[in-house]
């Protein structure tokens, strides 16, 4: 059941910003991205299943998860006015998970 409720609040954002891109106020339909809907799943799931130590380190990944969104947005900004809209998304996604990947990489090497 509570995974029906995870999907459902997923489907409700993806409803929301929908229909604030429709607005005169579409901008806003990009910040609603950035509302901690799964953050806070994550971070319920992790502190009532694992422990505080490990909420922590969740929170501080979460942290540096904020770089490669950063990284995807320069991207998608620069990459907007070179190209068709599919192509830029589809360059930035890359970037995203390159940066990511990264930032994986380094938080296991730590």
């Amino acid at each position: 059941m509570s995974l029906l409720i995870k999907s459902l609040i997923g489907a409700l954002m993806v409803l929301l910003i929908g229909l604030l891109a429709r607005t005169r106020n579409y901008y806003i339909a990009g910040l609603l991205p950035l509302f901690p809907t799964f953050a806070l799943m994550a971070h319920y799931i992790v502190g009532s299943e694992r422990g505080h130590a490990e909420l922590k380190a969740t929170i501080v990944f979460g942290l540096w998860a904020v770089v490669p969104y950063v990284a995807y947005l320069l991207a998608l900004y620069w990459l907007v006015d070179r190209m068709r809209l599919l192509p830029a998304l589809a360059c930035a996604l890359l970037v995203w998970c390159t940066f990511a990947a990264a930032a994986v990489l380094l938080w296991n090497r730590r």
